[in-house]
């Protein structure tokens, strides 16, 4: 069985997200499917990189993050991302699912320096992955998700 690398906030359970709340748990049946048959590999890079929750909001800067406060973080999202990407080459993962918008995860999109717009880009941890081979869409793309898998799964 094919494994998912899937941002923690978007699995469920403990809230992960920078303020501290869960509320964007993926309610797909297609998510919950995969979730139920163990597939899903979660991850959240931030705590993972040592941030705590809640936390202050971040943006990324160019190859930094920059948290709301002025605060750079970006130590702590590489190590977060480069826990991810070990994460996703233990468990053989095929494809990720990962939370748009975010400094670590979004996939198409992040928010500006002020975080009041969406702009074009990529998380770190996204890019991180992307860069070691790996296919990740975000939680807006789960048809095109299940045609990968299914396109992978004789593999």
């Amino acid at each position: 069985m094919k494994k998912i690398l899937v941002s923690r906030c978007l699995y469920g359970g403990p809230a992960m997200r920078f303020n501290g709340h869960d509320d964007v748990k993926v309610q797909d049946p297609r998510f919950n499917k995969w979730r139920d048959e163990g597939r899903l590999v979660p991850i959240c890079p931030e705590v993972f990189g040592g941030l705590p929750v809640p936390r202050p909001g971040a943006q990324r800067a160019g190859s930094k993050i920059i948290d709301v406060n002025g605060k750079d973080v970006t130590e702590e999202y590489k190590k977060g991302a480069k826990e991810a990407l070990r994460l996703a080459k233990e468990n053989n993962v095929v494809c990720c699912i990962m939370k748009e918008l975010s400094p670590s995860c979004g996939s198409k999109l992040i928010f500006d320096e002020k975080r009041e717009n969406a702009i074009p880009g990529q998380g770190m941890a996204v890019e991180l992955l992307r860069n070691a081979g790996f296919t990740v869409f975000s939680e807006y793309e789960l048809s095109e998700v299940e045609r990968f898998l299914n396109d992978h799964e004789s593999e």
